[in-house]
């Protein structure tokens, strides 16, 4: 083809490296491609927690205005950051091969957890759950890309803070020192890369159907069905993880109060073939059980 595909990504190392991968993808398929890094709100603002700017999507709202105004024609994003609902013409184009979906903690030595101690995040979920196991512990407030969180954990005398496994080693930042929270229930669609253009564009709708990994994609439309259904944001402590294996989808899933002292979660298992409104009945089961006062609460805090 003649033209040319201009790839939108914010300006992290991780979102670059990610939009790399997407360009290498699509010119192996014989497409040129261009990219167009941005820096988003997200991004600019280091100081406030995400959940105190209120802004559904604050990490790919900048690449959505610039992909209906034609600024950009994809859009590379870290799924988990993407609202459940996309802007008005903007379609799913590929969601790729998952990655680890494990949540970790990096430590500067682990006999802190029986006793007293600090670890770090910016994410509701992960300290809502690690309130629940180490209640006796602070959690402080961590901003920034994967560069600068790790550079923050080493200026403050916190005892560890959590990552995302995907995002360490996708450009190879894992360090040693850590352990996976194997307990820890990740975030909808965590580990995988979702990329998005708009509906009328065939010619990137086409060259992005290759791109989809069909396991990957319906996996994490379970978990977002399920988020959806529970209407909370990207920064609300919910989690669910949904694999597939011998044409059967294993999923389990939590509501989370901040504190971690309230916990409505769900496992269950299905044929995939029962697929259709799975996410959605899991999330029902839970606002049944008392997770729909909570959400409610949750959402005049939030």
């Amino acid at each position: 083809m003649s033209k040319t595909i201009s790839i939108g990504t914010r300006d992290s190392e991780l979102a670059m490296w990610q939009a790399h991968k997407v360009k290498t993808l699509l010119e192996n398929q014989g497409y040129s491609t261009i990219l167009k890094p941005v820096k988003s709100t997200g991004d600019l603002n280091l100081d406030q927690p995400l959940y105190e700017m209120g802004i559904t999507g604050i990490f790919t709202k900048t690449l959505d205005v610039a992909l209906v105004k034609g600024e950009i024609d994809i859009a590379v994003h870290s799924m988990k950051d993407v609202p459940t609902a996309l802007p008005k013409g903007v379609v799913q184009g590929a969601v790729l091969p998952r990655a680890n979906t494990s949540d970790i903690l990096l430590h500067k030595g682990l006999s802190f957890l029986e006793n007293k101690g600090t670890i770090a995040t910016g994410s509701l979920r992960r300290k809502a759950q690690w309130l629940r196991k180490y209640p006796q512990h602070k959690v402080e407030n961590l901003r920034g890309n994967v560069n600068t969180r790790l550079q923050k954990l080493q200026n403050h005398d916190w005892n560890g803070a959590i990552f995302a496994a995907a995002g360490l080693e996708r450009i190879n930042l894992k360090p040693d020192n850590h352990i996976e929270l194997d307990w820890m229930i990740p975030a909808p669609a965590q580990g995988a890369m979702l990329v998005v253009t708009m509906e009328h564009n065939t010619v990137c709708r086409k060259a992005l159907e290759k791109l989809n990994h069909t396991d990957t994609a319906l996996a994490v439309r379970v978990e977002r069905e399920f988020l959806k259904t529970l209407e909370g944001g990207c920064t609300a402590p919910i989690g669910a993880l949904a694999t597939i294996k011998d044409r059967e989808i294993n999923f389990r899933a939590g509501l989370f109060s901040l504190d971690g002292k309230q916990t409505f979660t769900i496992h269950e298992v299905i044929s995939i073939d029962d697929v259709e409104g799975f996410g959605k009945r899991c999330a029902e089961h839970v606002l049944k059980q008392g997770g729909g006062k909570l959400m409610k609460s949750l959402r005049e805090i939030l």
